[in-house]
């Protein structure tokens, strides 16, 4: 189906071999000169991609309007978030009207201030000489639309308040390459101090006494590798290294407790992790090593306190792949010390341990959803299991910050319920709404969530169904299939605006929680990497056919995903491009071999792990089986294709998604002018643009582009 006006040709990239031999197989390469995206002549390729793109999309326009405007409309006029607490205020977010991003306020609250029993909070109060009576509250203490200086881009890495609350140290991004640069706000004053670190990543932790920040670097091949100190108030210059790890397939993360007194270092592959300590009351003091890494072994901490002292709750695959809980003492916290906690449980995943003064909060997911379960520290065996209540929906903790919390505040939505923020009772697991999130004009009751099982050779794929109740599922329906399936990441069915504006046009929706991901816990990621990587294509393919044979139209099924996802996109559409009728590949990893193959770019060695190491003959056989720029379709028959990529995006190179299209455009002329490529030139990150309404009209474009195709008349 093609509408583009016939003045207008695709672009044509030229043709300049480079060959190769490995493990005795030629392979040849026509587009590797792309891979400069910094050249001129690349760039100018690029812009021509982007003209094509939007000439060829030019008679979508009303219709991206009008479903930008639905999705608009069904936003709240002022978007606010349930607040969490601290020892002298509370903070919360609220996203006015208008606005693309939501500014960060606190608010005092006198009447809890005679109530804090743990240390920190007591020390906080104990030293709060300002006086707040002329203060206006509540005051915005931090507006990211204030950032932008002239950027169209804007993103926080983090927003973390110092334990005495007169400090914030925030990270910002303008283009989307998640560089960020770290600054520092005196709270009280509302001005930025004046240090300021150009280059930070994710992740940071406040000392106790709010005199010094840790934050992570990452290198040229944006891999975070070490962790340095700030000291308040001293040139950047003087900050401090407090630890680094060489080994290319790791990355370094820092976070603090949420009792303040311990601040965690972990360096962490795909498959083994390594802890490091720094006393937060002693920041100048050396990291010191919980448990040297071993290959394979992977373990997080959390610091708590029992009766017996303090200890470490410690997270591990160690001789329990679905991970189990560990207590050792924070004095001599190695693995001879460990303890048994919670065992595993072979139908559980243990992610996580939350620790609270009285109370762990477990994470777990089971039977394919999330989990969460209370455990009381004096009496582990009465546990309580707080579960989602929705059909086909998602439970998580939300931002708790006090350690002598005695209830935490949860969320859970779904795919057609918007989020509600409950407090739960962490003795008896009793709940209590303290907001529902407004969506203008929407009526939940319209719409159904649920969960069916697909079978896909010897295993049952979940997958989630979304469809208004009057669109009937008898195979009359056209579909829209999302899938990931990679990193044992969870895509969670969250409520989205967007979403709507497809399943009110009668389009059925289904998501594919495939081998790949975690849905189904660490075994559901192990058969579904490395050599098992097959699987995650066959679930999505068969998927699409037990949709087929009797639930939605066969001869009208979309299907899309992102990055890993966008990469499941290639190779289903290589594998069965009689399947769909239009597939939306965004920011795909599609040359697996190549990719793979050159350690010089962001993230390679760091994925050997989870995809395989080409230099090795058997992982190059598997690579080469399925990489979709090694396995192009034959001419004929092929579905219409929309790729997208950014110029700035650090995670997959947009030569990536530049050399498939070029490559597909060559081998079909024919079909070369339903394959568009809508790049980035300008600032945008992986995901795409930041902002409430920028992200909706990004939906708005891939939403018609998918309904021209699926309807009639869309």
């Amino acid at each position: 189906m093609n509408h583009t006006d016939p003045a207008v040709a695709p672009p044509v990239a030229p043709t300049r071999p480079r060959h190769s031999v490995l493990h005795g197989v030629r392979r040849s390469d026509d587009y590797a000169w792309l891979r400069d995206s910094s050249s001129p002549e690349v760039l100018d390729h690029l812009a021509a991609e982007r003209t094509f793109y939007d000439a060829a999309t030019v008679h979508l326009r009303p219709l991206i309007q009008a479903l930008a405007e639905e999705m608009s409309s069904r936003l709240p006029p002022t978007e606010l978030t349930v607040s969490w607490q601290r020892a002298r205020f509370s903070y919360y977010t609220s996203t006015p009207e208008g606005s693309e991003y939501p500014q960060l306020l606190r608010d005092l609250h006198p009447s809890d201030r005679s109530q804090a029993t743990d240390s920190v909070a007591k020390a906080v109060i104990a030293s709060d000489s300002v006086d707040h009576t002329d203060a206006q509250f509540p005051q915005v203490i931090l507006d990211p639309a204030s950032l932008a200086d002239g950027s169209a881009y804007v993103d926080l890495g983090y927003r973390i308040v110092s334990p005495d609350e007169r400090l914030l140290a925030y990270a910002v991004d303008r283009t989307g390459e998640e560089i960020f640069a770290l600054q520092f706000r005196d709270l009280d004053a509302g001005v930025d101090l004046p240090e300021r670190i150009e280059r930070s990543y994710y992740g940071g932790a406040w000392s106790a006494d709010s005199g010094s920040f840790f934050y992570t670097v990452h290198d040229g091949l944006y891999r975070p590798y070490q962790v340095w100190r700030h000291d308040i108030g001293t040139s950047v210059g003087g900050d401090v290294c407090v630890y680094e790890d060489l080994d290319e397939q790791f990355e370094v993360m820092v976070r603090g407790c949420r009792s303040g007194d311990v601040i965690v270092l972990w360096s962490q592959s795909r498959d083994t992790s390594e802890v490091w300590l720094v006393d937060a009351h002693d920041p100048t003091a050396p990291a010191r090593c919980v448990e040297p890494r071993r290959k394979g072994i992977e373990y997080h901490c959390e610091h708590g306190r029992t009766p017996d002292g303090d200890v470490l709750f410690v997270v591990t695959n160690d001789n329990a792949p679905e991970f189990r809980a560990m207590t050792t003492p924070l004095a001599a916290p190695g693995q001879a010390q460990w303890e048994e906690l919670v065992p595993e449980a072979a139908e559980e995943r243990l992610e996580r341990v939350e620790a609270f003064a009285e109370h762990l909060v477990l994470r777990l997911r089971r039977g394919g959803s999330p989990l969460l379960r209370t455990v009381p520290l004096h009496a582990c065996n009465q546990a309580v299991d707080i579960a989602c209540s929705l059909p086909a929906g998602t439970i998580a903790l939300d931002r708790n910050e006090r350690f002598d919390a005695t209830e935490v505040t949860v969320v859970e939505q779904s795919y057609t319920e918007p989020p509600a923020w409950y407090a739960v009772d962490l003795r008896s697991g009793e709940r209590r709404l303290r907001r529902r999130q407004e969506a203008p004009g929407y009526e939940p009751s319209r719409y159904r969530s649920e969960r069916i099982g697909v079978a896909s050779g010897d295993v049952e794929v979940p997958v989630t169904l979304v469809h208004r109740c009057d669109t009937p599922l008898d195979g009359s329906a056209p579909a829209l299939l999302y899938g990931y399936g990679a990193y044992e990441s969870c895509d969670e069915p969250e409520f989205d605006p967007a979403l709507l504006s497809l399943l009110d046009r009668g389009v059925v929706y289904a998501h594919a929680h495939i081998r790949g991901g975690g849905e189904g816990g660490r075994r559901w990621w192990l058969t579904g990497r490395m050599e098992h990587k097959q699987n995650t294509f066959t679930d999505h393919i068969a998927v699409a056919d037990a949709l087929a044979a009797g639930r939605v139209d066969g001869d009208r099924i979309a299907t899309r995903g992102l990055s890993a996802g966008g990469l499941l996109q290639g190779a289903v559409f290589s594998q069965r491009p009689d399947r769909w009728r239009a597939v939306v590949a965004e920011v795909p990893f599609v040359d697996v071999v190549t990719t793979m193959l050159d350690d010089s770019i962001p993230l390679t060695a760091g994925e050997w792990d989870e995809w395989g190491d080409p230099r090795r003959a058997a992982d190059f056989a598997w690579l080469r089986a399925y990489s979709p720029y090694d396995n192009l379709p034959s001419a004929g028959g092929r579905p219409d294709l929309l790729v997208t990529g950014a110029v700035h995006d650090p995670r997959v190179m947009v030569w990536e998604p530049a050399k498939w299209v070029a490559a597909l455009r060559a081998t079909d002329p024919d079909w070369s002018p339903r394959c568009l490529f809508r790049c980035e030139l300008g600032e945008g990150a992986h995901t795409g643009p930041s902002g409430r309404y920028a992200r909706l009209r990004y939906e708005a474009e891939v939403y018609a582009w998918i309904l021209f195709h699926l309807l009639a008349h869309p």
